[in-house]
């Protein structure tokens, strides 16, 4: 592989379609977290550069909302080649930044974001733009300027998946990514300049949430915020945006269930863990729909203990570059430690550790690295509780039946993600519309990319990807004749 190595320092921010100073003087870090060295930094934005963005986005707000649809869609084609041409340096800079191995950095965050602009092209034409009711037409409008607050786990791909549809909903967007795998953010920035959109209508300034992000959520010029990350962060987006009021999209976070039901063969059972362990370890773990309780009959304990301690081994830890490794470090230090505290206490709670644990892996003496883990605790544990957001799996056994199973997967405060496995398609099924969570996976069902994505209870509301995605950028107005 001869990809050149990625710029991570950068001394602008993008506004009204320029490359420009920010306000401030302050930069912000950005570390290798399989080096834990620094590789460069990025402006820390201030309330003065969101001012500047939010009003550049206003001006260009009639303009582009004024754009033919067929245009808005054909210019986020456009970037999506632009993505396409450009996938290695966006996943040698997602390795770089957050640790991604390099296959899952070449599959996954270079891979989605291109399928999330290059989809607008099928999902536009699902949206009913206009429709009749009664005396009234019924007209889709674009919502306005949207705030994009970002994370770190998929830099790229939660960028597109709300630029990508508020743009083809005619709305201008302010983004402000994760500062700590800031490059891929700017990546995009170069690709939608050379796409040449009309100043205003993408918007970036880096910085962190408590000042660039709160900054973006309270803009009187912002009349929409999209927001993907914690829980409690988004408590604190909807309550300052709750002010004004405006519109709040919310993806949070998620404590997933995968449950293995008790019809499944020897066969079936080791390829539903094999799965569910897959589910929850994906991008080292770090991602809110991750399958991270693993619901099994009490009388398979014991085999499914067996197989995850095998299954745990291939697991591969090491340099993000090797193609050989399946799992990269952690985002950060304090990531690391903040998942290391939960395996402690969940053992000093009364979890038995069947594989890993918080000790740094032998192989890797630096990086921020936690070992693939899997515990055995009770329903109702904080472990079994709680969003981890790292590469560990709760099993969680159950006595009774599918109802009993049911309660204890809908028993968390979330509702992002699940999966149900069963010998009978039938059964899975049934017990997949019961789950109260924005997306199941029936007996190992793939991803799709196009669907709607979001969540029940804590892990917030809305939806993103495909035509409903557009739809959240939108508003309707009744044309009454």
């Amino acid at each position: 592989m001869t990809v050149p190595e990625p710029n991570h320092t950068r001394e602008t921010v993008y506004v009204d379609g320029a490359w420009v100073p920010s306000t401030g003087a302050g930069t912000l870090p950005v570390v290798n977290p399989y080096t834990e060295q620094v590789i460069g930094t990025v402006p820390e934005g201030t309330p003065e550069d969101v001012d500047r963005a939010a009003r550049a986005a206003a001006r260009a707000l009639p303009g582009w909302a004024a754009t033919p649809l067929a245009e808005r869609v054909k210019t986020c084609s456009v970037i999506a080649e632009g993505l396409k041409a450009r996938a290695q340096e966006i996943a040698l800079t997602a390795s770089r930044e957050m640790g991604a191995p390099w296959q899952l950095a070449v599959m996954v965050q270079a891979g989605l974001p291109v399928i999330d602009f290059a989809s607008m092209e099928d999902v536009a034409g699902q949206v009913e733009w206009e429709r009749r009711s009664g005396n009234s037409v019924l007209v889709r409008q674009p919502v306005g300027v949207v705030g994009a607050i970002t994370p770190w786990n998929y830099p790229l791909h939660q960028i597109a998946a709300k630029v990508a549809p508020a743009l083809v909903a005619g709305c201008p967007v302010v983004v402000k990514p994760s500062e700590l795998v800031p490059g891929v953010a700017y990546l995009l920035a170069e690709i939608i300049d050379a796409a040449g959109l009309p100043p205003g209508v993408f918007n970036l300034v880096p910085g962190t949430g408590p000042v660039v992000g709160e900054a973006i959520v309270e803009h009187p010029a912002v009349d929409m915020v999209s927001f993907t990350g914690s829980t409690r962060a988004g408590r604190r987006v909807a309550e300052l945006a709750a002010r004004a009021p405006k519109r709040t999209s919310l993806e949070l976070g998620g404590k997933s269930a995968s449950v293995l039901l008790g019809d499944l063969t020897a066969e079936e059972f080791g390829n539903a863990v094999a799965g569910s362990l897959t589910g929850c370890l994906i991008n080292s773990g770090q991602t809110c729909s991750a399958t991270t309780r693993l619901l099994v009959p009490r009388a398979r304990l014991a085999e499914t203990e067996e197989l995850l301690t095998l299954f745990t081994q291939f697991a591969t830890i090491g340099d993000p570059m090797d193609p050989a490794t399946q799992q990269g470090p952690l985002v950060s230090k304090v990531q690391q430690e903040r998942v290391r505290a939960y395996i402690r206490d969940a053992i000093d709670d009364g979890a038995r550790l069947v594989a890993g644990g918080p000790e740094q892996p032998e192989t890797t003496p630096t990086g921020f690295f936690v070992r693939p883990t899997v515990l055995v605790a009770e329903a109702g544990t904080r472990i079994e509780q709680e969003e981890v957001f790292g590469p560990v799996l709760t099993v969680v056994p159950y006595d009774g039946g599918d109802d009993e199973a049911l309660v204890i997967a809908n028993g968390t405060p979330y509702g992002l993600s699940g999966a149900v496995w069963a010998g009978d398609l039938d059964r899975a099924s049934a017990f997949a519309r019961r789950m109260r969570t924005g997306q199941v996976a029936v007996n190992g069902g793939v991803f799709n990319p196009t669907a709607p994505f979001g969540g029940f209870g804590q892990s917030g509301y809305g939806r993103e990807l495909g035509a409903l995605g557009i739809e959240e950028f939108t508003a309707l107005t009744s044309l009454q004749f």
